[in-house]
């Protein structure tokens, strides 16, 4: 058996087993006379609008490549859940989908722990559209107040473009801001959100004149692995942070953005800070 008749058994045999899984009375049809657990593969092929004989093929494992169409139609009627729509998507072509923006809204209690553990270094969660959905008391101090931000004002872009003590922090704006637009496209685009952030574009384009000349230059940019940044606190003064972005497992929606302080003397500077608005006895 070669390569691609192995892939298509193994695409057939799991299409078969979430099948056998279905129970028809949640979706309105007669259990009687059903020789066998779950829906019938007619009864799948009628819901994803595909040839029964066809997917019959699929479950045999010599239907030939589906297309992403055609999978995409498929988990809807088998009702598979993100992580079992990306691993259809693997069986059936090599890759996962294409990407499906989905809006968040909060996070749950473990990953605001998770933010937390993290003090004194500065941390919050992302969306896809950059929203700051949950920081820790960090970023609180080092990035400023996210909760004294209306929710809908609380865009990384946004507060670069639009609040002159976030320019004032950085040393190097202009560079710095040319270089958020270039990730923020290319991560909008692979998010499958760009409609999404559309109003907020052009909003920006309207008040802001270099965001308007930046966003038109059509670049695109990838953080490097070793990327400083740093920082310029109206307070406390000159930091260099190791800033990491990283993956929210079970949910591809979001990014954990971490600012670890990139010598001794930042982390224990910014420990100090963080202790002193600790409440007392903490």
């Amino acid at each position: 058996m070669n390569e691609h008749q192995d892939g298509g058994k193994r695409l057939g045999t799991w299409l078969k087993d979430r099948r056998a899984k279905l129970d028809p009375a949640a979706f309105g049809l007669p259990q009687e006379r059903r020789r066998t657990p779950g829906l019938r593969r007619e009864e799948v092929a009628q819901r994803a609008n595909i040839s029964p004989t066809w997917y019959t093929w699929l479950e045999q494992g010599r239907g030939g490549a589906p297309s992403a169409d055609v999978l995409d139609r498929i988990a809807r009627a088998l009702m598979l859940t993100d992580v079992e729509r990306e691993h259809l998507f693997l069986l059936g072509l090599g890759r996962p989908p294409d990407a499906r923006y989905r809006k968040s809204g909060s996070v749950t209690p473990r990953l605001q722990r998770v933010l937390d553990a993290l003090d004194p270094s500065p941390a919050l969660i992302r969306t896809a559209t950059w929203d700051v959905l949950a920081w820790n008391r960090a970023a609180t101090i080092m990035l400023g107040d996210y909760s004294a931000l209306p929710p809908a004002e609380r865009n990384i872009l946004r507060i670069i473009f639009l609040d002159p003590r976030s320019r004032a922090m950085q040393p190097d704006w202009e560079s710095m801001a040319r270089y958020v637009i270039g990730a923020f496209r290319i991560a909008t685009a692979r998010a499958g959100a760009a409609e999404e952030v559309a109003p907020l574009v052009t909003e920006l384009c309207r008040l802001s004149p270099e965001f308007h000349t930046m966003w038109h230059e059509n670049s695109v940019s990838e953080a490097p692995a070793d990327i400083i940044k740093h920082i310029d606190h109206p307070v406390l003064g000159p930091f260099a942070f190791e800033h990491s972005t990283f993956s929210v497992d079970g949910r591809p929606d979001l990014t954990l953005v971490v600012y670890n302080p990139a010598t001794p003397a930042d982390a224990e500077k910014l420990r100090v800070a963080v202790d002193a608005t600790l409440p007392q006895g903490t």
